[in-house]
């Protein structure tokens, strides 16, 4: 009975490595994004695939010129091409991104094709660029 057991341990073991499974944060991917969006826009989006489960973090990590915005951050699911562009299931959604301060943390993320948008929420005077970090499984 107990030889049974641990045989369907190791199967089951396998089978959840053969499907990448959950990742552990700590051995993410981290995508650089940098871009630009003007006074009421948008960027044009960041793709970006999921290989395995796990957690979505992104972060803002540069701003200019005015280094103190609000900034909106979307993650969205990218269209069947991997293009961020038309209309996109919204996933989540952070009108106060902060330089600096993680804008979307521990969001639960499966494998598939994604986009990062940034855009302005509290009506900048002019053009923001940014940078950000992504950091997914």
């Amino acid at each position: 009975m107990r030889a049974r057991f641990a045989a369907m341990l190791a199967v089951a073991g396998l089978i959840t490595m053969s499907c990448g499974g959950i990742v552990d944060p700590s051995q993410n991917a981290v995508d650089t994004y940098s871009g630009a969006y003007p006074p009421g826009g948008q960027s044009a989006g960041q793709p970006f695939t999921a290989s395995n489960g796990g957690e979505l973090t992104v972060k803002i990590t540069a701003l200019s010129p005015n280094q103190s915005a609000y900034v909106g951050v979307t993650w969205a699911q990218a269209n069947g091409d991997g293009s961020c562009g038309g209309s996109l299931g919204i996933l989540a959604q952070n009108q106060f991104g902060q330089l600096n301060v993680p804008a979307i943390s521990g969001a639960r993320i499966v494998s598939g094709k994604y986009c990062i948008i940034m855009s302005d929420s509290v009506g900048v005077t002019q053009t923001q660029t940014f940078t950000a970090t992504i950091s997914h499984p």
